[in-house]
């Protein structure tokens, strides 16, 4: 059999099996990256041909695998060719899912073999063993585990191939010499239980993805065409929903358009996950805000923007309604994570009740074309913690050219009252100080490959926040949310959130 034979569309491959059942063959299934096939590959494979008459070995197509920045190194046809090549194996299929269950229902193997590594199932943070150990006993089959000599991908990629720059890659060594993995897992551990507060402007993000016709014949201007468009909840809502796959329960305070407007209350509850809580208030007479970007499809770029809103500042029973239902309820929450996109819901009178009630508190008070520079952190006169980027943090100590070091760890500290900072940078990382350590870390980006920016700062907020409240350090809170940041930017607009599982399968996999 020619090697490209082998190679199977999961259609083909369900027909394939489907013929050798019926001539009483049995089928063994494995299932995997295989990003770089080694010995302890090699062995697998052997052992699971033993359990059947026709071994059938399945990869995750490349945008589903979720080992971490970077990842896979191999192209999915690649990593087909290169274990189609191998006489023991049969067949080869690619697989366009998260997990194996695609195929486990088109191959129904009578034996699906899984290495020894998954074994205890509370050892896979992905939850994936136990729903593929019943769909195999469903259809008749088990599942085994073949025990041989262990190698991991990840870390002979880590170690042998240029996947990192000499910075990334020598932060990630002494990490990993300091029991960083164990130590990431402890932090996401400690979390759980938290209830989290959410609080700030709601914000619905369009994206209207156009191609262009040309310059109109009668304007100095360009046509372009619709194609389609998706609309999102971000904003508060996108915070909670990264934050509530960490968190034992979450809740928004928020403010919606009137019922007699297109206040997307149908889009935003349908987006959130199930422990989310939603206590909005309706803003009649005003619309929810929306920003909606044009978007060239092909390489996601921007083209323009525009805002549909009212950003004045609420009536004053319209705020004593927000203020009064945030002071009843501040104090039962742990933490409570504050959106400022500077639209209008956040009174001084607001922010007099979170700093003074709130048990933990952090902050991000944005900068962007709808505030003109004005939302400042430092209206703020104290924090918990605080996440800002760096030009959000160089508006606010009105200074330019300081080192970021310097407004990380003097100029920011000298300005609001705040123990724990953390500036993001982009490509550069980030930057963290707190206050008893009297210097300025920083941990370097995680990937440079960037689908979209939007929403990066938000879940790097979400997901650390918490970590700080329960005493993490603030070096190592720094590495989950570039974590965090590198997940976000792989994702288009708000079509997924930062899950916990993955999130930790990053971080095992970068420090393997």
């Amino acid at each position: 059999m020619q090697e490209p034979g082998k190679i199977k569309t999961l259609d083909e491959i369900e027909r394939i099996a489907d013929r050798l059942r019926a001539k009483g063959r049995s089928i063994t299934l494995c299932h995997g990256v295989f990003d770089l096939l080694h010995v302890g590959h090699l062995r697998h494979l052997r052992v699971a041909r033993g359990f059947g008459d026709t071994l059938i070995v399945s990869i995750t197509a490349d945008e589903f695998v979720q080992k971490g920045p970077g990842r896979p190194v191999f192209q999915s046809l690649l990593r087909a060719e290169m274990l189609a090549a191998l006489e023991l194996v049969d067949y080869v299929c690619v697989v366009y899912d998260l997990s194996a269950e695609p195929i486990l229902h088109a191959v129904k193997p009578s034996t699906y073999a899984k290495g020894g590594d998954y074994i205890d199932p509370d050892q896979d943070v992905t939850g994936k063993i136990v729903r593929e150990r019943d769909i195999v006993e469903q259809y008749g089959g088990k599942l085994v585990f073949t025990e041989d000599i262990t190698f991991s991908s990840s870390n002979l990629l880590n170690r042998f191939f240029n996947v990192f720059d000499p910075e990334v890659k020598a932060y990630l060594h002494d990490l990993k010499a300091a029991d960083g993995a164990a130590q990431v897992a402890g932090l996401i551990d400690k979390i759980k239980g938290m209830n989290v507060l959410v609080v700030g402007d709601a914000i619905i993000d369009r994206y209207s993805y156009v191609t262009a016709m040309g310059k109109s014949a009668k304007e100095h201007m360009i046509a372009t065409l619709l194609q389609s468009s998706e609309t999102f909840a971000g904003g508060v809502f996108a915070t909670a929903n990264h934050v509530a796959s960490f968190c034992n329960r979450v809740d928004v305070l928020t403010g919606l358009g009137g019922p007699e407007e297109e206040n997307f209350e149908d889009l935003v509850r349908a987006s959130l996950r199930p422990n989310i809580g939603l206590m909005p208030f309706y803003r009649h007479g005003a619309p929810t805000t929306l920003k909606t970007r044009f978007v060239e499809p092909t390489y996601l770029r921007k083209l323009f923007e525009v805002y549909s809103m009212d950003d004045s500042p609420l009536k004053p029973d319209e705020q004593e309604q927000v203020n009064g239902r945030l002071k009843t309820c501040i104090r039962d929450y742990d933490v409570v994570i504050v959106n400022d996109f500077g639209h209008g819901l956040i009174a001084r009178s607001t922010i007099d009740i979170l700093t003074e009630e709130a048990r933990f508190l952090a902050i991000n008070a944005q900068i962007n074309a709808g505030n003109n520079g004005f939302n400042l952190i430092t209206k703020y006169s104290r924090a918990d913690y605080i996440c800002l980027d760096v030009p959000e943090a160089r508006m606010a100590v009105h200074d330019k050219t300081s080192s970021v070091e310097a407004v990380c760890g003097e100029l920011l500290p000298a300005q609001i009252d705040c123990p724990n900072i953390i500036i993001t940078h982009g490509k550069s990382g980030c930057f963290a100080f707190h206050r008893g350590r009297n210097d300025v870390t920083h941990i370097p980006a995680l990937t440079q490959q960037v689908v979209d920016t939007v929403g990066a700062g938000d879940a790097f907020l979400a997901v650390t926040a918490p970590m700080v409240a329960v005493g993490g350090d603030i070096a190592l809170v720094g590495f989950v949310g570039n974590i965090a940041g590198a997940v976000k930017v792989g994702i288009v607009g708000h079509r997924n959130f930062v899950e916990k599982s993955v999130l930790q399968k990053y971080a095992a996999t970068l420090l393997k």
